[in-house]
């Protein structure tokens, strides 16, 4: 039994599937069952996130070990365990995760009409999934989980997507499976090494160096896919402009932090010499997706699809910080990844305010906005200078950080993931200015009412956490330091090992 007494880990895996049931067992008329599929799923949401609070608040900072640690023999002739825990990396994900999914069921209480029944339960598989995978401490539990998120994800692009949204669940899915396949055989080749898949057994069992570097791009081709490094990003552009709002939200907030939190949680710990090889490539695809993107994103006409450019430009700098190997670029890199959720998110949620009430994503569409929705210009005016790191808000400390432990690495591609901060500041306030600050030029545009009591609801949380993470970053780095530096300790431990072996 753990530190709080019962199983919580699994308690918040699983509770959504018990709102799942709820859901299925409701009767009555079509409004009926609407309505109950609604409540039930925001209510089962927000206790899972209550309960994921108290991970937070009995979670000890000053260890590296996982912590709530729930082991049950599964297939034990096999070496596979039902093995659960979360340490420093993994906590913040697993909060992230169970704050962002009653937000966007709340987000999406007048904007789904159809299917209301099977959205519900979509996004409650969704969250059995993420909780599990960010939880999980067995390869096999992990791959499980891992590939899980991509069936619930298809159905929410799929179903409730735009016109082109078949096209784009198909391209999400296929590209992010084919690279998984190849994880999937790198895991058995673990296992018939090792002789289990515990991620425990797997760390004390070192890998050759021989195999080292095919393990690594078999991880890679997985990870890479889910991040989304350039140049297989494109799948996520299509994948955001289809998607309905609140499975863009999840896309950008949690989803895209399954392929950093496979690198650092797998693929830099398990093969640090292939890691430290293929450093300089990630580097130059890192540097290359901030740019890139960048630049395309400034070329956009379409609200969803800039901000899901500038998600690959985040991401670069993400995968640049991960691969320094120092505390502060690693520490950056989670920091990132958690404000880019937070921040994402909310300018996604930003679009879809406007895209419920005109049906247009155009950024030429609008104009003036601030003369009709001044609250919700404010809103969007904050979430936009967290996108461009603003001191003083989310999306600051990490990238800060990140520069900080590229420059002990390399000058320019410190330089090159600074420039991210540089293009940032370019299309993000030239989607503000003419979405907000232009003339008012459509009579829709004028009809437009401020935000409703529901989307204050959505909004506050997210704007409390952003000045959070801005004005007091401490409060999270120091969840991760320890662990963090435990990882740095281990890697320089394996690369000294390396050279002696060498010399």
């Amino acid at each position: 039994m753990n530190v709080v007494g019962f199983p919580i880990l699994s308690l918040l895996t699983f509770l959504p599937i018990a709102g799942v049931i709820a859901i299925l067992m409701v009767r009555g008329d079509e409004q009926t069952v609407r309505s109950n599929a609604r409540w039930t799923a925001l209510w089962t949401s927000l206790i899972v996130f209550a309960l994921s609070l108290i991970l937070w608040f009995r979670f000890d900072a000053s260890s590296a070990d996982a912590q709530f640690v729930e082991r049950v023999e599964w297939l034990p002739e096999f070496g596979v365990s039902y093995h659960m825990g979360v340490d420093g990396i993994s906590l913040l994900f697993v909060l992230l995760s169970t704050l962002l999914t009653p937000l966007c069921i709340l987000a999406s209480w007048d904007a789904v009409q159809t299917r209301v029944r099977e959205y519900m339960i979509a996004f409650l598989v969704l969250e059995t999934m993420m909780v599990g995978m960010f939880c999980a401490l067995d390869l096999i539990i992990f791959y499980v989980f891992f590939e899980g998120v991509l069936i619930p994800m298809f159905l929410i692009i799929g179903v409730w997507g735009g016109q082109r949204r078949v096209y784009a669940a198909f391209k999400f899915f296929l590209y992010t499976l084919l690279g998984s396949v190849l994880m999937l055989l790198a895991i058995l080749a673990l296992w018939y090494r090792a002789g289990s898949t515990d991620l425990a057994v797997l760390l004390d069992t070192p890998v050759p160096p021989s195999w080292q570097h095919w393990m690594f791009l078999a991880f890679f081709a997985s990870f890479a896919v889910k991040v989304p490094m350039w140049p297989v990003h494109t799948w996520l552009p299509d994948a955001h402009v289809e998607a309905p709002t609140a499975g863009s939200v999840i896309l950008a907030g949690v989803l895209l932090k399954m392929g950093g939190y496979g690198f650092v949680r797998f693929s830099i710990p398990l093969f640090p010499d292939a890691a430290a090889f293929f450093a300089p490539m990630i580097f130059a695809l890192s540097v290359v997706a901030v740019i890139y993107t960048s630049l395309v994103a400034l070329a956009q006409e379409d609200m969803k699809k800039l901000i899901a450019y500038s998600s690959v430009a985040h991401m670069g700098i993400v995968t640049v910080g991960l691969f320094t190997f120092n505390q502060q670029g690693i520490s950056g890199a989670m920091f990132t990844m958690l404000s880019h959720g937070i921040v994402s998110g909310a300018l996604f949620l930003c679009v879809g305010v406007l895209y419920d009430r005109v049906h247009s994503r155009e950024i030429a569409r609008y104009g003036g906005v601030a003369k009709i929705m001044p609250i919700y210009a404010l809103v969007f005016m904050l979430f936009t200078m967290a996108s461009v790191a603003l001191p003083g808000t989310a999306g600051f400390p990490g990238e800060f950080l990140v520069i900080t432990g590229a420059w002990r690495s390399s000058a320019w591609v410190a330089l090159g993931a600074a420039m991210g901060m540089i293009l940032g500041a370019a299309y993000m306030l030239y989607l503000y200015r003419r979405v907000i600050f232009s003339r008012v030029q459509r009579d829709d545009v004028r009809a437009l009412g401020d935000l409703s009591w529901r989307e204050v609801a959505v909004f506050l949380p997210l704007i409390a956490i952003t000045l959070w993470m801005g004005i007091y970053p401490s409060s999270f780095t120091g969840v991760w330091e320890t662990t963090v530096a435990a990882l740095v300790q281990r890697h320089e431990a394996a690369m000294a090992l390396s050279n002696v072996a060498g010399l």
